[in-house]
């Protein structure tokens, strides 16, 4: 009988705000599915099964973010005597197994902390409570193994005492092979940038946009494109106001797009901005540079990973608009510096694939059921 692994999340693959930590458990549990049972238990949303089957995992969605707690717990209850490993995925939420589930039969899988995205993104109350106790909630977990995606997460899990010895990195990867140099796209003859992702201002997109108003005054041909979901009312609210009237024709809203075309659009465009202000990765960066396009991002945890700190990309020290704008500059005026970095970035990204993760993935599955 395949040995029966349980997860627990606040968001599937299926999730209408799935993002990297998601994709993450995906890709790697489905490149294991053949030899474990795969159950994944998170919250239900609008429009999705109760119970789905996807590439070799059993989706089962019950509740809210509340009630799924419940739920799980009476799952495990009911199950426990066929469950050989709990893993607690801790992304912002958390279900609390150390307190009914075995030490030796569960884990903690955690893509990165929260910290100060809490005032960031969270109205108050809700922002000082989360941010008050997310060190104390960790504590539970600190006897456990675990599993994150960089070392700025095993450093944050460390200060937070978690032993090195019991944290293991699985390196985050892509869903493609990095394009070869001929096929990679020639570059708009205009400066144009790119930001991808949420419109929220902890991932940065206000700040992209404030550095692309810099940069226009000296370069005022330059444009600015944008893929990901397309908030009408963050637009007019947040982004918006930022923007002199005379420029927002420069900016275009894509809203989402196929993978050929957002991977077209990032081999096409000068250079990616991501300066958010916490990630575990950033698998933009990484997909950006496998079609030969360098990533500009702030000095925070998970960039910093995803550009080796500043070796295999632009990386900002001050997490401000002017410092983005600087660098936006540089990949214009030194072609020779951006070209090296270009290069350097493309080569960093040919060493991550979700098969690579996958292999890691199932490694530690085996030494674990077997401590």
């Amino acid at each position: 009988m395949k040995p029966h692994l349980l997860f627990l999340s606040w968001r599937d693959i299926k999730h209408p705000k799935a993002g990297s930590a998601e994709v993450f458990i995906h890709e790697v549990l489905k490149r294991v599915a053949e030899d474990y049972r795969l159950t994944h238990i998170s919250p239900g949303f609008d429009g999705g099964h109760d119970v789905e089957f996807l590439d070799g995992v059993t989706y089962i969605r019950r509740g809210t973010n509340a009630t799924v707690l419940l739920y799980a717990f009476h799952y495990y209850q009911i199950h426990a005597s066929t469950i050989d490993l709990v893993v607690d995925q801790v992304n912002t939420h958390h279900f609390f197994t150390p307190l009914y589930v075995p030490r030796e039969k569960r884990a903690l899988f955690i893509y990165r902390l929260t910290r100060e995205i809490w005032k960031i993104n969270v109205n108050q109350p809700y922002a000082w409570l989360g941010e008050r106790t997310e060190t104390p909630r960790l504590r539970l977990y600190r006897n456990d193994l675990a599993v994150t995606v960089s070392k700025s997460t095993t450093d944050d899990l460390i200060d937070v005492g978690f032993a090195p010895k019991r944290i293991t990195i699985l390196p985050a990867g892509i869903n493609f092979t990095p394009w070869p140099e001929i096929d990679w796209k020639n570059k708009e003859e205009k400066p144009t940038f790119l930001y991808i992702g949420r419109m929220s201002a902890y991932k940065g997109i206000n700040d992209a946009i404030k550095a692309f108003v810099i940069f226009k005054q000296e370069f005022p041909e330059a444009r600015f494109w944008v893929i990901g979901e397309k908030d009408e009312t963050y637009i007019e609210e947040q982004l918006n106001p930022l923007l002199p009237e005379e420029m927002r024709q420069d900016i275009i809203y894509f809203g989402f797009v196929s993978h050929e075309e957002k991977l077209e659009r990032m081999s096409r465009a000068t250079a990616l901005l991501f300066p958010s202000k916490r990630e575990g990765w950033g698998l933009a960066v990484s997909e950006a540079a496998a079609v030969g396009t360098p990533s500009i991002v702030y000095h925070a945890p998970g960039l910093q990973d995803a550009v080796q700190y500043g070796l295999a990309g632009y990386m900002t020290m001050l997490q401000t608009p002017g410092a983005l704008a600087i660098e936006m500059r540089s990949c214009i005026r030194d072609t020779e510096q951006y070209d090296t970095i270009r290069y350097a970035s493309y080569l960093f990204a040919k060493t991550r694939h979700w098969d690579y993760t996958g292999s890691r993935f199932r490694e530690w599955i085996q030494k674990t059921l077997t401590r």
